[in-house]
């Protein structure tokens, strides 16, 4: 049957209700949150409207806080504030008859299974049925809170944990029970995947599921191998973060963000349901067990394994000494092999070199992940259907680059094994098994992995384009050194930058002009996206400062006129080009992203024309893009005021702003009503390429080129005003004054009467000129340098 969730309850409004709450608001779904009544307003029954209103708000109090903490929270669980209007608290005892109204109903309340089997005796009492009832439990048995309840609660029962914060960890591990409906399995695995925009994996009902098994040992054996080896918490942290393809926040850094009494809960999760070896390991060691009954939780106390102190240079960092439990500078482990690492050519290689070193951090490093790998082995049949299902679910939940079998892989399983047992460790049976029958790697090609025996195919997603595969089986049109054109199928290109941090160069600029004529004799439409860490964080600012310091402008002038005319070229194609920016688009990304036929977002797109940072304006168009976005908002019939759009657009630029999501971005105005968003990242090439398809078999026609009205010499008066007035208020320097009095003159249109109509090309003349006479600036140079050496703006 089809199955459709137009709205959702959520019961239990603490920190993870409220945040699934808001993801679901993110993405349009009603929700109703359900929350306890607080003991003093358990009063009896007043009367008169303004007594009722009280009353009501009084016992929904404890939802109603949760919903005004989201605006507080950070990193921000709404994608914008307006969506928590989609969230409506409620109680649990005046509001359960409206759990009718839901389609799925979410309990997330205290961690104790007769509480949440309590829980489920109400909500069977008043869901519809064929509702879907889940649990976000992080390690209960969803078998043991299912018992009791009727044949279509069973059914239609499942536990989805969610990773915290929800909004932005990927993984979603989906748990059936043996009564659970296959199809009910399957409507949450895409739903997941396709509307909450998760990466879902399949788990099975044992203690802690999969990531929080498995993640869980692994920050313990850190801590045994620390206090084994005498290593600080620092050191431990400089080689188990990025290191071992960890996040930077690598162990204790984590565990300062989950909070330590978190964590202790899940570690004891899993002590109290299994025995022997491994219950030892989830037994935390005493200096953990002191610091909860001191309060040394991590960021939500202020202090755990670090704590920030206001020192001389500003802000230092200080990490506990577990032995003596005061706080002293942060260490670093320095070992050659450290070093040797940070030169290798490939995170394989730096892998390997500083696993199998003979110094302090190699035995650290190697005896961490050896466990790390044994005990994932050893586990990934009683937790997952598959060594793939492990990986994604360590990848997705915890930030790994690489899963536990990935990282097996990196260091040679072969050579790993030899090592293990010849230090007296038992290799899992299947893993001797594959082994000794000649399969070496766990991977193999792409999408192949081991398993029972054989290399099994992945299950092909039709809305993850790989980009990396599909290079290797159907090689690039064209390329050179900063970028790659792609051929994606059924008549689609996608041009993918390549250079470092994907910046714009001249190689870039010369990729797009030569990718839109190849498109538009030979294709469809044009997809511009890369799957790298970032969509695009501007110009290449290294070569446009040397060639500053060089006095070089009319290099600089040649530069900026390319790349506003490779931005033209994207807007006047033939063809649609279609953008899909994702996390940072900033400055040349955003421009990229502007003159394009249509967008395609990611949820988590950070957006924003921010040249001013480095004591610039936008010199590809931006100006004019953005001005003229903001121009066609205005419904047509309607008189445009373009005074607000020319304030709207000059605001945004001077102020350097940058969208939180792409939510916001609509708002600023570089997305567009009719753009599209996409919930999950690994469809986002796919969703680009199906708006490129749509506008071409819709027609599509190029825009013409028009000319532009402008609010004249009217105009720059009043934006200048505002800028002054922040200077006379300290709020600016003189020369971000000297950078809004250029840009104000842009996007005024220079000395004309208000609401002349200007060609385009006039006003790109006006910018080029105004960006020539900023980067000639020894104050906008300084700039440039300190966001190159120090990555942050400076402010003189």
């Amino acid at each position: 049957m089809a199955r459709h969730i137009k709205k959702a309850a959520v019961i239990g409004s603490g920190i993870m209700g409220s945040g699934i709450a808001a993801h679901l608001a993110n993405i349009g779904i009603p929700v109703l949150l359900l929350d306890i009544v607080p003991k003093d307003a358990q009063d009896e029954a007043v009367s008169g409207t303004t007594a009722v209103l009280e009353r009501k708000k009084a016992r929904n109090a404890l939802a109603e806080g949760a919903v005004k903490q989201l605006h507080k929270q950070k990193p921000a669980p709404l994608a914008r504030k307006e969506n928590a209007d989609l969230i409506e608290p409620g109680n649990l005892e005046d509001d359960l008859h409206r759990l009718e109204e839901a389609d799925w109903i979410i309990e997330v309340v205290v961690e104790n299974l007769e509480v949440k089997k309590k829980v489920f005796a109400q909500v069977e009492e008043y869901r519809k049925p064929g509702s879907l009832v889940t649990s976000n439990t992080s390690g209960i048995s969803i078998e043991a809170m299912a018992e009791g309840r009727s044949e279509d609660f069973q059914r239609h029962f499942l536990g989805t944990h969610f990773f915290n914060p929800p909004r932005y960890l990927k993984l979603l591990e989906v748990i059936p029970t043996k009564h659970t409906d296959a199809d009910v399995v399957q409507f949450m695995k895409r739903f997941g995947e396709d509307v909450l925009g998760k990466g879902v994996v399949l788990a099975k009902d044992t203690p802690n599921f999969i990531a929080n098994r498995i993640g869980t040992f692994g920050l313990l054996v850190t801590v045994q191998e620390m206090l084994k080896g005498g290593y600080s918490v620092g050191e431990v942290d400089s080689v188990t973060g990025p290191a071992l393809g960890r996040p930077k926040s690598a162990t204790f850094r984590t565990l300062d963000v989950v909070g330590l009494d978190t964590f202790m809960h899940v570690a004891k999760n899993v002590y109290d349901q299994v025995d022997g070896a491994e219950q030892q390991v989830f037994d935390p060691p005493s200096f953990m067990k002191k610091m909860v009954e001191e309060n040394r939780l991590g960021s939500k106390s202020g202090r755990g394994f670090y704590e920030k102190r206001r020192g001389e240079k500003g802000s230092e960092i200080y990490q506990l000494n577990y032995e003596t439990f005061e706080y002293e500078p942060k260490t670093k482990l320095k070992a050659a092999s450290v070093q040797q690492s940070k030169q290798a050519k490939s995170k394989k290689e730096a892998l390997q070199i500083l696993a199998y070193a003979d110094d302090r951090a190699g035995t650290l490093v190697w005896n961490v992940l050896k466990k790390t790998l044994l005990y994932s082995a050893e586990k990934t049949y009683e937790t997952a259907e598959s060594i793939r299902d492990v990986d994604l679910a360590m990848k997705w939940g915890f930030g790994w680059e690489m899963g536990p079998f990935e990282t097996w892989d990196a260091l040679g399983v072969e050579k790993a094994a030899a090592r293990m047992k010849k230090e007296g460790d038992i290799l899992p049976d299947w893993v001797e098994t594959m082994l000794e029958k000649g399969f070496t790697h766990f991977y193999q090609g792409f999408g192949e992995y081991y398993h029972d025996g054989a290399y099994v195919k992945a299950p092909v997603n039709e809305k993850v384009i790989n980009l990396k595969s599909v290079k290797k089986s159907e090689g690039v049109i064209m390329k050179n050194a900063g970028a790659s054109l792609i051929d994606i199928g059924d008549d689609v290109a996608v041009l993918e930058f390549t250079s470092p941090n994907n910046s714009i160069g001249l190689d870039v600029m010369q990729m797009i002009n030569k990718s839109i004529t190849e498109v538009e004799t030979n294709y469809r439409g044009l997809v511009i996206n890369n799957q790298g860490k970032n969509f695009c964080v501007g110009a290449n600012l290294m070569m446009l400062l040397m060639e500053a310091q060089d006095m070089n402008f009319p290099e600089i002038d040649l530069v900026v006129r390319q790349f506003q005319q490779s931005m033209a070229a994207i807007r006047y194609s033939e063809k649609p080009v279609v953008t899909a920016p994702f996390q940072m688009t900033l400055g040349g990304g955003t421009e990229v992203s502007l003159p394009s036929a249509g967008l395609q977002a990611s949820m988590e797109t950070y957006m924003g024309l921010v040249e001013t940072g480095v004591g610039l304006i936008p010199g590809g168009g931006g100006n004019k893009e953005l001005y003229l976005r903001h121009v066609e908002r205005i419904p047509e019939g309607m008189d445009v005021d373009l005074m607000k759009a020319a304030n709207l657009t000059f605001e945004t630029i001077a102020m350097a702003q940058v969208s939180t999501s792409a939510h916001e971005a609509q708002k600023l105005g570089f997305i567009r009503p009719q753009d599209h968003i996409s919930i999950n990242d690994d469809h986002l090439l796919h969703d680009a390429k199906q708006q490129v398809l749509h506008l071409d078999a819709q027609g599509y026609r190029a825009p013409k080129r028009s000319r532009i009205p402008v609010v004249g010499e009217r105009g720059y008066a009043a934006m200048l005003l505002g800028a002054k007035t922040m200077k006379f208020g300290g709020m600016v320097s003189d020369h971000d004054l000297k950078i809004a009095e250029k840009l104000a003159f842009v996007l005024a249109g220079g000395r004309v009467p208000y609401k002349t109509e200007v060609d385009e090309q006039y006003l790109l003349d006006l910018e080029r000129e105004a960006f020539l006479s900023l980067i000639g600036e020894p104050k906008t140079q300084q700039r440039m340098q300190h966001m190159l050496s120090k990555g942050k703006p400076l402010r003189n």
